[in-house]
């Protein structure tokens, strides 16, 4: 490996509940600030500090504001918000954060170049399988610790070995995560799982449960499931991607282990929990993703059309 910087001072961006995990994780063996939307937000997390209860346990101080002039320079900013917010978000990042290297942790396609058209940061892409829930803006609870994959982004100067770095950071500070020399076949992976899960579920108000393996009989949702990921999968390969794991085996393995197939623990997508919230989803980072690239390598994803016709037409039914 070669030598890297210390990484000594981290920055989040965004404190919903992927954001307080990593910042309550890594709070407790790095110095940690938060960039927030809200000036009450901050105040809180500068007076209380940040709970994380769960699968892990621990209470950090945080330095948070909503101006990043305020938190001073930093060697790893890792934003955590969705991938509707990150170009606002990276604009209010030019000029700042001079020595940083940017990690962007969004579902879907594209929000690594957002943050590129802002400054000439080395950026790092990562994708997260972890979950949790945010019981108030100072305490989050650890729900799935499954790891967060990474890997530099092509078209920006990070390197392999501050992935690594990285990486090693994360997994110290108690949570899971994994580096790739590229991360493109492991993001499409997660891509289509996303793709199919989160605009079914969206479009269906059902959680992911285990209907959404099922094939038993011709009525079985896993039916629409698997076409679904089918396609998806044909784009992956017209694009030259060979997938780091099959979306069909990671839905059946997510249903199968009780993270989401014990109707007890309905796991309820991000998708499904803004749409439930009547807010705008990341249907056009994800669903919209595919069918954008899909189009371009001319391979027909009629299912995928579909789905995301039908959750842009429930996003805007709540303006009537």
């Amino acid at each position: 490996m070669k030598n890297t910087k210390p990484i000594s001072k981290v920055c989040v961006v965004g404190a919903g509940a992927i954001g307080s995990l990593f910042a309550g994780h890594l709070g407790a063996i790095v110095e940690t600030s938060i960039l927030t939307r809200r000036t009450d937000h901050a105040e809180q997390l500068n007076k209380e500090g940040l709970r994380v209860s769960g699968k892990s346990t621990r209470q950090v101080s945080i330095t948070a504001a909503t101006d990043p002039a305020a938190l001073g320079d930093v060697d790893l900013v890792i934003i955590a918000t969705k991938a509707n917010a990150v170009e606002g978000i990276a604009a209010t990042m030019a000029g700042h954060f001079p020595r940083a290297t940017m990690m962007t942790v969004q579902n879907g396609l594209g929000c690594e170049a957002l943050v590129a058209r802002q400054g000439d940061w080395p950026i790092i892409s990562a994708v997260t399988f972890m979950s949790g829930f945010r019981h108030s803006d100072v305490h989050v609870e650890y729900e799935l610790d499954t790891e967060t994959w990474m890997g530099p982004w092509a078209q920006a100067d990070a390197d392999f070995a501050s992935v690594e770095c990285i990486a090693e950071l994360i997994c110290k500070s108690g949570l899971k995560a994994r580096a790739f020399p590229s991360l493109l076949p492991a993001q499409w992976s997660k891509l289509i799982f996303n793709s199919v899960v989160n605009s079914i579920s969206a479009a269906t108000d059902l959680p992911h449960v285990s209907a959404y393996a099922a094939t038993e009989f011709p009525t079985d949702l896993g039916h629409l499931v698997r076409a679904m990921m089918d396609e998806g999968k044909a784009v992956a390969q017209a694009h030259g991607i060979t997938l780091h794991e099959d979306p069909w085996e990671m839905n059946v393995q997510a249903v199968s282990h009780g993270q989401t197939g014990d109707e007890s623990y309905a796991h309820v997508p991000s998708m499904l929990d803004d749409v439930r919230a009547r807010r705008l989803t990341e249907i056009d980072w994800i669903t919209g993703a595919v069918v954008r690239e899909a189009t371009e390598v001319g391979v027909p994803v009629p299912i995928h059309e579909t789905l995301y016709r039908l959750v842009k037409a429930r996003e805007s039914g709540w303006s009537l």
